[in-house]
């Protein structure tokens, strides 16, 4: 598959503005990000790349520092093996272990998740992820059924399982996410996680003890109704993909509206995840 690179320069962009960046341009088909001296780089295949979406993008979410931007074909290569090659395991809590297929195995780890790295988001080297990981191994998911929204490569999903949830929903609107599940519960060895292609529409009358939406802001207002409709009683809601501040402030107060308590948040490089009960 032939790909195109845009090269982001900048002497005044900060690492948060960044990564808003990141995630923006990540909503328009770019799948790999890599820093370098200057900025970064974004990869997108050549078939996908909109200019005018990505002018877009960068009216609405380069604003306050000075930015440039160049474009340029790349020779086609094996770009998954590329990024395999910048995978490296991480640890979460010191408990939970996350590899590859091509990474030693530790048998010491009370959790470990074996993940098949491809171009797409999930790998718990992202803030958001590893905090959504540690909000898993704090919590009783003993015999619960859970939601993973925006379940990407289904890294969330798998440790519920890992902790005792009884099944799991692993829903993403990314048919190579969807994909990227089914191959991963394989590799782990677990059964009872279903993945499903689309959006909030596909939790229509079905109820949760648990959900976790790893996603973003904007995404999580306007899906925060049905999570509240798809919560059972005394369940909880654990999101993240946003920054504390006024992200947060601005989803606890959604939440509040319909129906959440805010119990708790944790801080990584100032994204944000939060913990919120069901009060009815």
């Amino acid at each position: 598959m032939k790909y195109s690179s845009v090269i982001f320069t900048s002497s005044s962009i900060e690492d948060w503005q960044k990564d808003l960046l990141i995630d923006a341009l990540g909503e328009i088909g770019f799948d790999t990000f890599e820093d370098n001296d200057q900025g970064f780089a974004a990869y997108i295949p050549a078939a996908n790349l909109d200019l005018q979406a990505l002018e877009t993008v960068l009216l609405h979410d380069a604003e306050g520092f000075d930015l440039q931007y160049t474009v340029q074909d790349l020779e086609d290569q094996n770009w998954n093996k590329l990024w395999e090659s910048n995978f490296n395991p991480i640890t979460v809590d010191n408990q939970c272990y996350v590899r590859a297929t091509f990474h030693e195995p530790r048998p010491d780890m009370p959790y470990e998740i074996i993940i098949d790295p491809k171009m797409s988001f999930g790998t718990g080297h992202h803030q958001t992820t590893s905090m959504m990981l540690s909000y898993i191994l704090e919590s009783d998911l003993e015999g619960k059924s859970v939601l993973d929204m925006g379940c990407g490569t289904g890294i969330l999903a798998i440790l519920a399982v890992k902790r005792g949830a009884k099944d799991v929903l692993a829903v993403d609107y990314d048919e190579i996410c969807v994909a990227s599940v089914e191959e991963n519960k394989v590799l782990n060895d677990v059964v009872n996680i279903t993945s499903a292609l689309g959006s909030k529409e596909r939790l229509e009358g079905l109820t949760f003890d648990v959900i976790l939406a790893n996603i973003n802001r904007n995404i999580l207002l306007d899906q925060l109704a049905q999570y509240s409709w798809s919560t059972r009683a005394g369940g909880t809601l654990y999101i993240s993909g946003f920054y504390a501040g006024d992200d947060l402030a601005i989803l606890t107060e959604k939440a509040t509206a319909v129906g959440f308590n805010f119990d708790s948040m944790k801080v990584l490089d100032n994204w944000c995840s939060a913990k919120f009960n069901k009060v009815s």
